[in-house]
């Protein structure tokens, strides 16, 4: 009886798209860009961050957005309504941004005429982390309605992430959420990823994440000349 082959199509397909991330990674700095992928669930507050954290940044940077989702444009109407250069992209039902599909964004928008730019990815605590999408940075938000112990369930999400931001926090009295156990659970997934506890809805601790992502900039920045 002839042996049985496998092909393991996931771990060919992640292979084949962590190196084209790595050739993203270099085109981005051969433009001098920064890109940051932010990643979270449904109904963190990715867009309402992002919107308060672009409203620090470009007093300093010219910045854009990339709004990922299945389907709709309610976000970068949002985004576009407070005059900051957006586009959409429609997944077609994908869960995830892959680096091919970042470059496409990247270049509809004109990344090189930008100095951030900030990718809002589809809602998911699972699917997005498989995949690199050529950021140099990434950006994972947690809001304190979820719980404290997502770094535990979702570990790979954590694992990969570079800042940790926790959205919400006007609302922590109603909710059982520690932001020591929970800094103490991304410490685990993630060591030295800072965690940033901030409230889109008032802007408390919005400037000390900005400041944060503008230092980091400024490090790639001036590691790229």
């Amino acid at each position: 009886m002839e042996e049985i082959r496998i092909l393991d199509l996931k771990e060919s397909i992640l292979a084949d798209n962590d190196a084209d991330a790595d050739k993203l990674r270099e085109e981005l700095a051969a433009e001098k860009t920064v890109y940051i992928n932010v990643m979270s669930s449904p109904g963190s507050g990715k867009t309402s961050t992002i919107l308060r954290l672009v409203e620090q940044l470009r007093l300093s940077y010219k910045v854009g957005v990339l709004e990922a989702d299945i389907d709709g444009d309610v976000d970068t109407k949002t985004m576009l309504d407070a005059g900051i250069p957006a586009i959409q992209l429609h997944t077609g039902g994908m869960c995830h941004l892959d680096a091919d599909m970042s470059r496409q964004a990247l270049r509809e928008i004109g990344s090189q005429d930008l100095d951030i730019v900030i990718l809002e990815n589809v809602g998911n605590l699972v699917c997005p982390a498989e995949f690199d999408t050529g950021a140099q940075i990434n950006l994972v938000i947690l809001s304190v309605p979820e719980g404290d112990d997502k770094p535990l369930k979702y570990p790979l999400m954590f694992s990969k992430a570079d800042v940790v931001v926790v959205n919400k926090i006007d609302a922590i009295e109603a909710f059982d959420f520690s932001p020591e156990r929970f800094k103490q659970y991304v410490a685990e997934r993630a060591p030295g990823a800072p965690v940033f506890t901030v409230s889109a809805a008032t802007g408390e601790g919005i400037i000390a994440l900005s400041e944060w992502i503008g230092e980091r900039t400024r490090e790639i920045l001036e590691y790229i000349d």
